[in-house]
């Protein structure tokens, strides 16, 4: 049967070249026995982590040289989608050639970017991202075992959703890949939210240090301030004589933002456009000043001299600034 068949080709698209392949063949499913582990004088740890929130589960191998720490062999089994096999295959691999400790501090978004066919494209379908916290939590399990230590003292992540296991950086991360709006797309694409609902908002049974309202809330604000300055720089980029009137306040407001408004703000003033009037022969933009610049002597002269100097070299030689 075709892939578009099973899933469909906007779907199957989602899923990185290498997700599909470990998907299909992975390189380190299987077990590790005690026995081989003693013939070569190491140490076996077997660790196993269960998801509630989807029901995955994962066992993982390791074959540790007590001399050094170091991870030399280690082998996973899954039961789960195809896309926990690839995550926990990637984790194993990832795990193979380091010490237990540097091995704890693999995340489960290192796992999900290992998966990646280039940096940019996630490499599954948002809401197959929880599948990699599996890997995250089996492999401080692990370690735990080894050390002999309690698993949750490796913890350096802020895990906001207790049920999902989905952490602060997860959340942030997922949110800005995918332009989500609602926590309704938050907790489809995450888990988070989707369970005991204590890290949606306060009032719950629990209380957190972090909810997904609050979290969703500053990300979004962040967002729409690197789009107003996508949009200023790309002002900047084009032909300021040709833009629409929304687009010269743009460019202008980033000019003075970027070169200008510091050196107000220094001396207890700022300024603002008013207006842009275009004439053929000179883009007039009219400003006003603020605080004490509105009563400067200068404002007329040396100050008034260097916005209209900046905004000429930057923007355009027909650019006039005139006070009001």
């Amino acid at each position: 049967m075709a892939k578009n068949d099973l899933l469909g080709g906007s779907l199957w698209d989602q899923y990185s070249k290498k997700v599909t392949d470990l998907m299909n063949n992975p390189q380190h499913q299987g077990e590790i026995t005690q026995e081989e582990v003693e013939a070569n004088g190491n140490k076996l740890i077997v660790a196993d982590f269960g998801a509630e929130s989807c029901g995955d589960a994962v066992r993982l191998y390791w074959e540790v040289d007590p001399e050094t720490d170091m991870i030399v062999n280690s082998k996973f089994k899954s039961f789960g989608c195809g896309t926990a096999i690839a995550s926990s295959d990637m984790m194993t691999q990832l795990c193979i050639g380091k010490t237990v400790q540097e091995a704890v501090k693999i995340t489960n978004i290192d796992v999900e970017k290992a998966l990646r066919d280039d940096p940019e494209t996630p490499a599954v379908p948002p809401q197959k991202m929880h599948c990699s916290v599996m890997a995250y939590d089996v492999i401080k399990k692990a370690a735990g075992m080894y050390l002999g230590v309690e698993a949750e003292s490796f913890e350096e992540e802020i895990i906001v959703c207790e049920c999902a296991r989905v952490s602060l950086a997860t959340l942030r991360e997922v949110i800005k890949l995918n332009d989500l709006k609602t926590i309704e797309q938050v907790t489809d694409y995450t888990k988070a939210g989707g369970f005991c609902k204590s890290c949606i908002k306060p009032g719950g049974h629990e209380e957190r240090e972090y909810y997904l309202v609050d979290i969703l809330a500053d990300v979004r604000k962040e967002m729409d301030a690197e789009k107003m300055a996508a949009a200023a720089n790309a002002g900047l980029a084009g032909n300021f004589e040709e833009m629409t009137l929304v687009q010269k306040i743009k460019a202008i407001d980033a000019v003075i933002d970027e070169s200008v408004r510091q050196f107000l703000i220094m001396d207890g003033g700022n300024m603002e456009v008013v207006d842009i009037k275009d004439s053929g022969d000179y883009i007039d933009v009219y400003i006003r000043y603020l605080g004490s610049c509105s009563g400067c002597a200068s404002s007329t002269t040396g100050t008034l001299y260097a916005i209209e100097s900046t905004l000429k070299e930057k923007l355009s030689q027909k650019v006039r600034v005139l006070p009001i």
